[in-house]
């Protein structure tokens, strides 16, 4: 077993495994409630980079280039059946540079890529970057993306321990550098929030770039839409082989 990758429910003999990508600061946790709403021919497999739940203690990594090259060995034991991935913010990012990567180097391919709050990797920044600032005023761009619970944000020690990982994880999505290539191989579907005030549904739908086979859905939430416990099942439709 992979620190790399936590399957919450493991399944026998699966025909399908979803690849799960959390936002910044998020951990694979996230996505236990969702293994138990997927049929027995699906296994969710979550990533856990360093720096959050079981591996707290390692230091976060930096670089989008960083993660992938230490992630994608780790995960092609896993891709002896079919796979897809699904991305949130900053996962979103992360799981369409592997995808590259495992084009790259092992000519795989997903069978589907959702891309959930994300803005597509091409497009400039439109902000000013968090991951330098002070961490007065780094936390208080915190609070405007409403993900971080106010009972931490007021937790000095609690804060102490999460930060390293947070301004890491902003600084991977801050300095992340796009080189162009050729569309991913498989269809991408782009989920915004219409209540979401960071990412724009024209920044979603940009991704339609990085593909031949796009849709766009909206859903009714802000950045983190994906919380909501039946959002997995926006998926199910797309996730039969």
């Amino acid at each position: 077993m992979s620190t790399w990758i936590v399957c919450p429910y493991p399944r026998a003999h699966p025909k399908l495994r979803l690849l799960c990508f959390a936002y910044a600061g998020g951990s694979a946790w996230i996505f236990r409630t969702w293994a138990k709403q997927l049929p027995n021919t699906i296994e969710l497999c979550a990533i856990e980079l360093p720096g959050r739940g079981k591996r707290i203690a390692e230091p976060a990594l930096k670089q989008v280039s960083s993660i992938v090259e230490n992630l994608g060995p780790e995960l092609l034991p896993y891709l002896n059946v079919p796979f897809a991935c699904f991305g949130h913010s900053l996962g979103a990012l992360v799981a369409f540079e592997l995808c590259r990567w495992l084009r790259y180097t092992t000519q795989l391919n997903p069978y589907h890529f959702w891309v959930s709050a994300a803005q597509a990797p091409h497009l400039p920044a439109t902000v000013s970057p968090m991951h330098t600032l002070p961490e007065t005023e780094f936390i208080n761009e915190l609070k405007r993306y409403k993900g971080t619970p106010t009972s931490i944000l007021n937790n000095a020690e609690m804060m102490a321990l999460v930060l390293p990982t947070l301004r890491a994880d902003f600084t991977v999505l801050e300095t992340y550098h796009y080189q162009p290539s050729e569309p991913l191989n498989c269809p991408i579907t782009g989920f915004w929030g219409q209540q979401d005030t960071i990412i724009s549904q024209s920044e979603v739908a940009a991704w339609h770039i990085h593909t031949q086979d796009f849709s766009l859905k909206a859903i009714d939430g802000d950045h983190f839409f994906m919380q909501q416990p039946s959002f997995i099942k926006r998926l199910l439709p797309q996730l039969t082989l």
